[in-house]
């Protein structure tokens, strides 16, 4: 399996994660990248994190929450120190972070965007977030997470 650059920047890093690898049709009739990869994984929804890209104040900023859960864009706004957050458009995303849309890792972007990771993620021992291409997720512990993309914590996630 190819290293993404999400794995090289883990493994550079020395953060201990494990990759998951799954077939990114199974389930796809209609869902999410997200909601595929629970349903693939038999994961828990609220420890799978999908990573949204959007404009806070017209800035590139990443949103890391729950596929349990929805974005809460005035949250985010204000977490980033903003007042108005949209979702970004799919190849703004793809340009600044190297990824193609259902794979866009919050690790080893092209170009690091401020981040914000829903603060449940804290509280389980381990998440999962794609690892840079659809079918594969990186399960680590959620402070390596936090710690590699310099992301602030805060309850963007309803």
């Amino acid at each position: 399996m190819a290293a993404t650059p999400a794995v090289r920047a883990l493994e550079r890093a020395a953060a201990p994660f494990t990759l998951h690898e799954y077939d990114p049709a199974d389930g796809a009739g209609g869902h999410g990248y997200g909601e595929v990869a629970v349903a693939a994984l038999g994961a828990d929804p609220a420890r799978v994190l999908k990573t949204l890209v959007t404009r806070v104040d017209g800035t590139l900023t990443v949103a890391v929450v729950p596929v349990s859960a929805q974005l809460d864009l005035k949250a985010l706004a204000a977490a980033a120190g903003g007042r108005r957050a949209a979702m970004a458009e799919p190849a703004d995303a793809e340009r600044a972070t190297g990824y193609v849309r259902g794979g866009i890792s919050p690790l080893g972007q092209r170009k690091a965007l401020p981040t914000v990771v829903d603060e449940s993620a804290l509280g389980f021992p381990t998440v999962l977030v794609s690892a840079g291409r659809r079918g594969l997720q990186v399960e680590l512990d959620p402070a390596d997470l936090v710690r590699l993309t310099r992301a602030r914590t805060a309850p963007i996630a309803r």
